[in-house]
């Protein structure tokens, strides 16, 4: 890392050191956006593979920083891997845990997203009520939530990032379909195709009270043994009663009874395949 001429000796580099961490002022390898992390997130303790060093950057121009995005392929593949886990083992597997938070098809892509980023220690599983311990790898940048948004892990609002985003509530625990559609995704295809393991099908139905809806495409199923691609979501309140989670094969849903529903090029409800944009 390149040291500024002024603190060549090394007397002066170990004081500059103690006061920058007296003054709170971020590493010089930090590149950075603006001057520091949202009030009240947590940083991941330098232990476990875990990074201490976040970028504040926003290199995309998407409004999340550089350090909340999944940079190696082992951590987006093992944050995939317990995303479509998670999503799918409350339809074969529900346990109170969940079925308190997941009550719309948002709620329980929030409650995938959450959970895959935690660190899944064997108190973690127990408590999740597992059906069988998967075997996945965790993410190693950072567990939530003590990684750079904290717990406010879905923006909510337009634009890349900002230097007051975090105290104007850009960054939210809550985010419904909507949020998550223009905010948190990008488009990928309309073309069902193109969707990987991870990806969310979104559906646009105006006649709706909630017109917005999301569906998590899970690939090859966690819990079937056929080898085709399967997809989970939950259902929303049904005539006033409470909606349920449901499984069904992709072809299936390509052939729903109800044209609206199809993941077709050719209906104009549906918006298309997206990837989240932590996974850019």
């Amino acid at each position: 890392m390149p040291i500024h001429s002024s603190l060549r000796c090394p007397l002066r580099l170990a004081v500059y050191a103690c006061g920058a961490v007296l003054l709170g002022i971020m590493p010089l390898c930090v590149r950075k956006a603006f001057s520091g992390p949202p009030v009240g997130a947590k940083s991941s303790p330098p232990a476990g593979g875990i990074s201490a060093v976040v970028s504040w950057r926003d290199s995309l121009g998407d409004g999340f920083p550089d350090g909340a995005r999944l940079e190696s392929a082992g951590d987006r593949e093992n944050f995939v891997r317990w995303f479509t886990f998670l999503a799918e083992t409350q339809y074969y597997a529900p346990t109170p845990w969940a079925e308190g938070e997941v009550r719309d098809c948002a709620a329980l892509v929030r409650f995938a997203f959450r959970n895959a980023l935690e660190a899944h220690s064997a108190e973690w599983k127990e408590h999740a009520g597992l059906p069988y311990d998967p075997g996945f790898g965790d993410v190693a940048g950072f567990h939530y939530p003590f990684g750079p948004l904290g717990k406010k892990l879905f923006r909510a609002q337009p634009g890349p990032l900002g230097p007051d985003d975090f105290r104007q509530g850009a960054f939210v625990e809550f985010a419904d379909s909507a949020t998550l559609l223009r905010y948190n995704t990008y488009l990928i295809s309309r073309d069902l195709r193109a969707a990987h393991p991870g990806d969310l099908l979104f559906f646009h139905q105006a006649v709706q009270q909630e017109p917005f809806h999301t569906m998590v495409f899970v690939g090859r199923s966690h819990f079937q043994p056929h080898g085709t691609d399967w997809i989970v979501y939950h259902t929303g309140d049904i005539d006033g009663r409470r909606g349920e989670i449901r499984a069904m094969r992709a072809e299936t849903l390509l052939g729903h009874p109800d044209l609206h529903w199809r993941p077709l090029l050719s209906n104009p409800n549906f918006l298309g395949v997206y990837r989240w944009e932590i996974l850019r």
